[in-house]
């Protein structure tokens, strides 16, 4: 709830991430915090909950709750970039692919956590497969947005 509220405040403007901090705006570093999680700590928790199995619950919890607070700061950049007005809408190329992408990971993520299918091995499949599109897309998007590509 607080994700979507912040997702609409960012959008009708209530909520303005249109400022610098050490000379980067704030929905930038948001979606670097929250992209550095989801890159650095997903192998981190896959390694982690094998080597130390008993405390799979806590490291569980350390990877939904860090990756919805991660998906969150990346929605308020996304949102960000599509709200701005169209005399300087951004080109949005991969992000396109990538924003769909964190969303589904949520998605897959909560029929993973709560059990709402019985289909439990292709929801991980699909969720590992995500996974992995957003660390190619990733890679792109950011490349492209520094401009080396």
């Amino acid at each position: 709830m607080v994700t979507i509220f912040s997702i609409y405040a960012v959008y009708t403007r209530l909520l303005s991430l249109r400022f610098e901090v050490l000379g980067e705006s704030v929905h930038h570093l948001l979606t670097w915090a929250g992209t550095l999680f989801i890159v650095f700590f997903t192998p981190i928790y896959f390694s982690l909950k094998r080597v130390y199995a008993k405390h799979y619950r806590t490291l569980l919890g350390v990877h939904m709750f860090g990756n919805l607070i991660a998906a969150m700061f990346v929605s308020l950049h996304f949102t960000h970039q599509i709200s701005r007005p169209a005399t300087a809408y951004p080109n949005l190329a991969t992000g396109i692919v990538l924003y769909p992408a964190v969303l589904l990971l949520v998605l897959a993520g909560f029929v993973l956590a709560f059990g709402f299918s019985e289909k439990y091995r292709a929801w991980r499949f699909f969720h590992t497969s995500l996974a992995v599109t957003f660390y190619l897309v990733i890679v792109v998007h950011v490349l492209h947005g520094l401009g080396i590509i």
